[in-house]
């Protein structure tokens, strides 16, 4: 697979271009919020490269579209193309499917990218051969709930020790925020799964490893994220991303590893302590009390002042026990 990277970074003198031309694709569903700005961060880039940027407009509610386009009358390098379905995989589908250039450079409709994003991805697909590239997922909020998430978010107490949420030192990893590929790469697996609501970052990831591509975390790739506004929205999320993860374990059998175990087990257990204990002796609701314990002495240790500190309990329980549940309960019929 890394012939491709081989060919496409040749130096100018053996044939090969100085900067590569760029497609950014943009699934963009209900963003009118969002979408002037994160295209205003991308038309910012200082890459110095052609690029072009490329919408799948899925069904919005709001004036997503009339902005959209709107943007694509000032800038001709700005693509329009329908996502009837809204789904983020079939828009990232159509993006690449209406795209010209062999780098293609993932961001959502919501995220904003720093100047130097594009030029430093292509940067680390050049020395690393790798087949994809992210970075982190900086979450911050606008909120005093929202901080609390991020906070969460950042900890490996809230989602575990995932790179990309994290931190950490570079190097090969299973998945990334966002994404630069190599168009060919992606291409050669088949693109991402339409099936897959979520998660069908994780899954691609999974079919390029496979077929001998590295994806690669590097932290410098920090792209801000807007945590969820509510517990109700952070509830949702998190179930999704549960339900999803089930999906992608059985899709591709032998990818659940002990840390995603972790939530439906620490789910189910504290539902069994807490029956116990009612029907018969106190003593059996030891295990869910060790797990209050655990989420105090947690937040009391990640938390940014003493009203993060009281809000983060109940933010950390909500995170782990919504993935619980959604691994739980996650249908076979969503395996289509």
């Amino acid at each position: 697979m890394n012939s491709s990277n081989e060919t496409l970074f040749l130096s100018p003198e053996e044939g090969g271009p100085i900067f590569p031309g760029v497609s950014v694709i943009l699934p963009v569903l209900n963003e009118a919020l969002h979408l002037e700005e994160s295209i205003g961060a991308i038309l910012s880039q200082d890459y110095l490269g052609n690029f072009e940027i490329v919408l799948a407009l899925g069904p919005s509610k709001d004036e997503t579209a009339k902005i959209a386009a709107l943007l694509s009358q000032k800038d001709p390098r700005i693509i329009l193309v329908e996502n009837p379905t809204g789904r983020t995989a079939a828009g990232l589908n159509l993006a690449i499917a209406s795209s010209h250039f062999p780098i293609i450079v993932r961001v959502d409709g919501h995220a904003q990218i720093p100047t130097h994003y594009i030029s430093l991805a292509v940067e680390i697909l050049r020395k690393t051969g790798a087949a994809n590239v992210g970075g982190l997922m900086a979450a911050e909020g606008a909120t005093p709930f929202e901080r609390a998430v991020a906070t969460a978010m950042r900890s490996p107490f809230g989602v575990g020790s995932s790179n990309f949420h994290t931190g950490g030192q570079a190097g090969s990893v299973d998945t990334v925020y966002l994404g630069t590929f190599i168009r060919s790469a992606v291409q050669s697996v088949g693109g991402f799964n339409e099936s897959f609501i979520r998660a069908q970052d994780w899954e691609l990831n999974f079919r390029l490893r496979q077929a001998g591509g590295i994806i690669y975390f590097d932290p410098r790739l920090e792209v801000k994220y807007r945590p969820r506004p509510t517990i109700r929205a952070l509830a949702k999320q998190y179930f999704e991303y549960g339900r999803w993860r089930r999906v992608v374990a059985r899709t591709h059998k032998g990818t659940v590893n002990l840390r995603y175990l972790a939530p439906p087990f620490t789910l189910l257990a504290s539902i069994l302590s807490l029956a116990s204990g009612f029907f018969i002796s106190p003593y059996l609701f030891l295990p869910v009390g060790v797990y209050v314990g655990f989420l105090l002495i947690s937040s009391a240790a990640i938390g940014n002042g003493i009203a993060e500190k009281i809000r983060l309990p109940a933010i950390l329980a909500t995170m782990q026990m919504c993935w619980g549940a959604g691994f739980i309960t996650s249908l076979q019929t969503l395996n289509k």
